[in-house]
């Protein structure tokens, strides 16, 4: 059985209605909504509030739902997302460097110096992005 069912079905014996369930784990009714109708995944932590709220176990919530398992792997995922991080640094450091060498022995053409310092930007936004998405 998919969790969006489990989830709904968990509810409704609790006597709750979408929004008195919301309310009680500090979500949108909304929210509740996409999950049970597997539009998204709940986190760990909701996951959590709603096995606590309905009284059901967090593993007979789990089981049997591949999806779900994959996403709280993919969202739980530290070492994966470590990597990523030291990735977009290394490549920001060498970009940075790259520029460096590459204006020391070509002054000139500023085409060139133009793309690779491009290159930096885009290895900097990434580097960004790595690092706001790990918070």
């Amino acid at each position: 059985m998919e969790i969006g069912k489990k989830l709904k079905d968990a509810r409704v014996r609790s006597g709750l209605t979408q929004e008195n369930a919301a309310e009680k784990i500090n979500v949108s009714r909304q929210t509740i909504s996409n999950w049970e109708n597997e539009k998204s995944y709940p986190d760990i932590i909701s996951v959590i509030k709603l096995s606590d709220l309905y009284s059901i176990s967090l593993d007979g919530l789990l089981k049997g739902d591949s999806k779900m398992i994959q996403h709280l792997e993919e969202s739980t995922n530290v070492v994966k997302s470590n990597q990523k991080l030291i990735g977009a640094v290394i490549i920001n450091i060498v970009t940075a460097a790259l520029l460096i060498i590459l204006h020391m022995f070509i002054p000139e053409n500023m085409y060139f110096l133009a793309g690779v310092f491009c290159l930096m930007v885009i290895s900097s936004s990434v580097l960004l992005y790595q690092i706001i998405k790990k918070f």
